[in-house]
Order: C-alpha cells, then sequence, then structure tokens
C-alpha cells in the first residue's frame, strides 16, 4: 500500500490519536503468544474496535461486549475511526497491540486491508476475534458469525419478494463497496432471486457507505433513475433507516416498499407508520456480549479456535466452534408491527 507523505503524517496523527484513547485501557497482563493456550493473569483486557463510532447497531453490539466483560470481570474500552474506511482502524489496532490489550474485537472495513495489523498485534500476544464482518481466516483467530451468510441472504430475499408480491423491480443499497458481508449477502441474493423469483429484476446496487445522508441520498437517486422501482433493499441498518426516512416523506411511500437489515428503535416509526411492513436482523447485543466471551475463552486457553472447541458465554450457554475458526450466534429474526415492540435496542 503505498501512502503520500502527506497521507503518513495525517496516519500518524491517528495513531498518537488512538494512542491517547487507548491510554486509559492498557494492561499490564503477561504476553502471550497466539495460539497458545497459556492461562491469563490478571483482569483480561478486551477492546472493542467496530467499522466506526457513532453507528446505532455498533452502539448495540459493544453494549453487550461491556456486558460481558463485566461479568467475568475483565476491563472493557471501545475505539474506532468516525468514518467506515479500511486503513482508518489501521492505527487502533497498532495501538491496542502497543497497549497489550489481550483481545481485540473488531468489525472489519476491509477482509484484507487491516491484516498486516491485526497479524502483527496477534504476535504481540492480543488475541483477534472478528464479529459482524471478518477478514481472512488468516488473520484472526476466531470469527462471530451473526448468522449464516445463506440464512441472512434468503430473508432479505424472501421479505422483498413478499412486499412487492413477487414481481418488478428492486434494487440494493448497500454499506461500502468492500464490506465483507453486505458483498457476501449480495451475491446469495442475485443467486436466489435468478433461481427463484424470476419476475423480481435487480436493477440496480448502490453505496452508501453507511453514511446516513449519503444513503438518504442515494435512495433518492435511485427512486430517479429508476421510475418503475417497486422496492429497495438495505442489507445495513444505517442505510434502511435512511432508505425508509426518505420514502416515508415522499409521495413513494405506499408504492415502494424498503427492507433489509435494520434495528427495532431505529425502524420503530416507519415500522408503525405503515412505511415498512417488515425488517430483519439478529440481536447485536447478543452477538457483542458472544464475541466477548468468545475472546475471553481465547485469552484464558479454554479454545483455541479449532473445530469443535467449546466455550460457555454466559446467560447465551454453551457454543462450539465450527468450521473455519467460527462460532455461529443463530438465526436472522424478522420484526414486524407485530412483534416490534417486544424489542428495545
Amino acid at each position: 500500500m503505498k501512502f503520500t507523505h502527506k497521507r503518513a503524517g495525517a496516519l500518524g496523527a491517528l495513531v498518537v490519536t488512538a494512542a491517547l484513547v487507548l491510554a486509559g485501557c492498557g494492561s499490564s497482563d503477561d504476553s502471550s503468544s497466539s495460539g497458545s493456550t497459556t492461562k491469563a493473569s490478571g483482569p483480561i483486557s478486551v477492546t472493542f474496535l467496530p467499522k466506526n463510532l457513532g453507528n446505532p447497531y455498533f452502539d448495540t453490539s459493544d453494549k453487550g461486549g461491556n456486558a460481558a466483560v463485566t461479568e467475568f470481570g475483565g476491563k472493557y474500552s471501545q475505539v474506532g475511526p468516525d468514518t467506515g474506511t479500511p486503513d482508518a482502524q489501521v492505527p487502533f489496532i497498532n495501538t491496542a497491540a502497543q497497549q497489550g490489550v489481550k483481545a481485540l474485537v473488531v468489525s472489519a472495513n476491509d477482509p484484507k486491508a487491516i491484516c498486516d495489523a491485526l497479524n502483527e498485534a496477534r504476535k504481540a500476544g492480543t488475541k483477534v476475534v472478528t464479529f459482524d464482518s471478518d477478514t481472512d481466516p488468516s488473520c484472526r483467530d476466531l470469527f462471530i458469525n451473526q448468522a449464516t451468510a445463506e440464512g441472512i441472504a434468503k430473508v432479505q430475499v424472501d421479505m422483498i419478494a413478499k412486499d412487492v408480491n413477487d414481481a418488478g423491480e428492486v434494487a440494493i443499497l448497500s454499506a461500502s463497496a468492500n464490506a465483507t458481508n453486505q458483498n457476501s449477502w449480495i451475491d446469495l441474493m442475485k443467486k436466489d432471486l435468478a433461481a427463484n423469483h424470476p419476475n423480481i429484476k435487480l436493477v440496480d446496487t448502490v453505496y452508501g457507505n453507511d453514511d446516513d445522508q449519503t444513503s438518504f441520498d442515494k435512495t433518492a437517486a435511485l427512486l430517479q433513475s429508476h421510475p418503475q422501482l417497486k422496492g429497495i433493499i438495505s442489507p445495513t441498518t444505517v442505510g434502511i433507516a435512511a432508505a425508509a426516512r426518505y420514502i416515508s416523506t415522499s409521495d413513494y411511500k405506499g408504492k415502494v416498499a424498503v427492507t433489509g437489515l435494520g434495528t427495532p428503535n431505529q425502524m420503530r416509526k416507519y415500522v408503525e407508520d405503515g412505511t415498512v411492513t417488515q425488517f430483519a436482523l439478529w440481536n447485536p447485543e447478543d452477538l457483542g456480549y458472544l464475541a466477548a466471551w468468545g475472546a475471553k475463552a481465547l485469552v484464558d486457553g479454554t479454545i483455541t479456535g479449532k473445530t469443535g472447541d467449546k466455550f460457555t458465554a454466559g446467560k447465551l450457554g454453551e457454543f462450539t466452534v465450527g468450521d473455519g475458526a467460527s462460532v455461529l450466534l443463530g438465526d436472522p429474526f424478522v420484526f414486524n408491527k407485530a412483534n416490534i415492540g417486544q424489542f428495545n435496542f
């Protein structure tokens, strides 16, 4: 990766900033090499690094992580960039390793761009757990998978098919073009639509970069570019909320369906006013909670990431490590007007 001097200077400043943020959460724990089963001594320090800060989805998942770390008597912290770009996460990874953090829980903005930094952190003794969005498996110790990619893709296709009566033009409003998870789901959605919904035509895929205003503007542009559009699938919590907000106050309300992945608190008003009939998600608080317990199990040597390893994740019970050092949280859940009042996240 090439950087100009100006770019390198900017990253250097970010390193300093990250160091300052992490200064209060440094650990005096003894280091252990990745893959070791050495028992940890003292409180286990766990740092959460989401794609970006200020994102309600990650606020919720990190809340679960904090709860888990508190339960097992560890030290929790959260750091991250303001924008969800790959290289913006690197300084925070470097600083976490320098601070001796025992475990780093990361939602990757890119499957490969942060690999070198993660592997340097692992060499320094930090266990790396990815959640939400995975990296290449060679640069982490464990992946906490919110649901299978097939299950997430299918539930979104099923919802849009029901919303548009299985016919018409639809489009996808995604996060960033490099987002590992969204791209995986989109590929599977395309295959499902082609195989099982021949009367639904996917006419466009656009990217709001998980920014509210950009996603809002992309929604407007989609509707202008495709006047026959009947539905929008947004596999990202920022995108679906922005699309619903645009539709809710426009003449498209009741004419263009919006569905995808969202949180109940973000989507409640749009479900209640009829803009959105259904959307899906796993429980991100449980996802963060499970990721923290997985990090602890790696640090204390309960697991190494080997297929068949088992660990207990507090109130969620026992989990088994699957192929590729991954752990599955569960199936997606569909929220609608009848059940959304039961949830608050």
